[in-house]
């Protein structure tokens, strides 16, 4: 987040952190447009057109609400698009949005991918709410998919030791 605030637009600002914080697939993101888009002061959602053209809705929390708030209203009046080429009159494609995030990774000395920042999500997710929630706001039909980001890191393993240690 530091070296996308510190060296790119609003857009792409925008693009990280609704990715972050949804955990929508690059996909989803690339073709959301902005009547899929509902905000209010408290709520907001994206109505997020998935996997086999399934329909869901995704609730935004706050950091993504303020934003999107931020964002939206720089987009030309005319835009179908969240998040509109610079180059076509179509939406950033999925290969254009690789590489943003894959440039302000590597800008910040991270390796990473867009489906990092959905797997993210998930993983800080599972450790709050309820699988079936997850699964829903994820847009998985099996819960063993979902159960994926449940696994838990080295650190998370080692920190549960930790906690037994005693001298």
């Amino acid at each position: 987040m530091r070296a996308v605030t510190k060296h790119g637009k609003l857009r792409d600002r925008t693009v990280i952190v609704l990715m972050l914080h949804t955990g929508l697939r690059v996909s989803e993101t690339s073709c959301l447009k902005r009547r899929d888009v509902t905000l209010t002061k408290r709520s907001g959602q994206l109505t997020v057109t998935g996997k086999g053209n399934k329909v869901r809705d995704v609730p935004l929390n706050s950091t993504a609400r303020e934003t999107l708030h931020t964002y939206l209203p720089t987009l030309p009046e005319n835009a179908v698009f969240v998040f509109p080429s610079d180059r076509r009159s179509a939406s950033l494609s999925t290969r254009a949005l690789d590489h943003l995030i894959r440039k302000y990774a590597h800008l910040a000395g991270l390796d990473l991918s867009p489906h990092d920042l959905r797997h993210r999500f998930g993983y800080m997710m599972a450790e709050r709410v309820p699988l079936h929630r997850l699964a829903q706001i994820m847009g998985h039909d099996s819960l063993d998919t979902t159960a994926r980001y449940t696994r838990a890191t080295a650190r998370d393993l080692q920190a549960e030791v930790e906690k037994i240690a005693w001298r």
